[in-house]
């Protein structure tokens, strides 16, 4: 293998004929799929929307007895290691390796703080018996859809951020050995894939946690 591994022929890839074709093509892969991935999480999102149109008391009522703070405190950790993960991809861009893995393992440290802090999230919640079944501690029966959809919408979306953490980590993985140019391709489609988690989560933030509380 070449020393030389921050030149166009370290980045491209079989069977691409040129650097810019092969990251159009990756790009709009990627893109592709968090298109499917906007239908599922929009066909969620909907089936809230329209229960929560249906049952507007009960639906506040439930997202009050959620913890705003450890939801906020997940959504600071997103964003900002959304920032940090731009942070990577501009360092890669400028070839800075050292300064792209760096930035890359805060990133997939921050996603691992979410994580933690959304167990201690769930394990509060079902010792306060915020599942929806007949033991849920709310009047209306009909605050058991809104915690049923709270634990598929942030239990999916815990799935996809752990698969998110894996993507940054293999990154890190290949960067550190040389194996993989700083200016990869492949970077921009974790970053796209880790934004696209994090809107997520923010959209999740306003759906459950804000509402009945104004």
């Amino acid at each position: 293998m070449s020393a030389h591994v921050s030149g166009p022929a370290s980045i491209l890839r079989e069977p691409w004929p040129s650097v810019p074709r092969q990251r159009e093509g990756v790009t709009f892969g990627m893109w592709a799929f968090l298109a499917t991935e906007v239908l599922f999480f929009g066909a969620l999102i909907l089936v809230y929307a329209v229960y929560r149109d249906l049952y507007p008391d009960a639906f506040r009522a439930a997202a009050r007895a959620t913890d705003i703070v450890y939801g906020t405190v997940n959504t600071v950790l997103l964003l900002t290691s959304s920032f940090v993960m731009t942070l990577a991809i501009d360092a890669g861009a400028a070839g800075a390796r050292r300064v792209a893995i760096l930035c890359l393992a805060v990133t997939a440290a921050l996603g691992t703080a979410f994580m933690v802090v959304k167990g201690f999230e769930y394990y509060e919640d079902i010792q306060n018996g915020l599942l929806p079944d007949a033991g849920l501690p709310l009047p209306s029966p009909m605050s058991r859809l809104f915690f049923a959809l709270y634990w598929v919408m942030t239990g999916v979306h815990a799935i996809h951020l752990a698969i998110g953490i894996g993507f940054v980590l293999v990154m890190i993985v290949l960067l550190a050995r040389s194996t993989l140019a700083a200016e990869s391709p492949a970077l921009d489609v974790a970053a796209l894939y880790w934004h696209f988690v994090d809107t997520v989560w923010v959209l999740l933030y306003a759906l459950i946690y804000l509402p009945g509380r104004s």
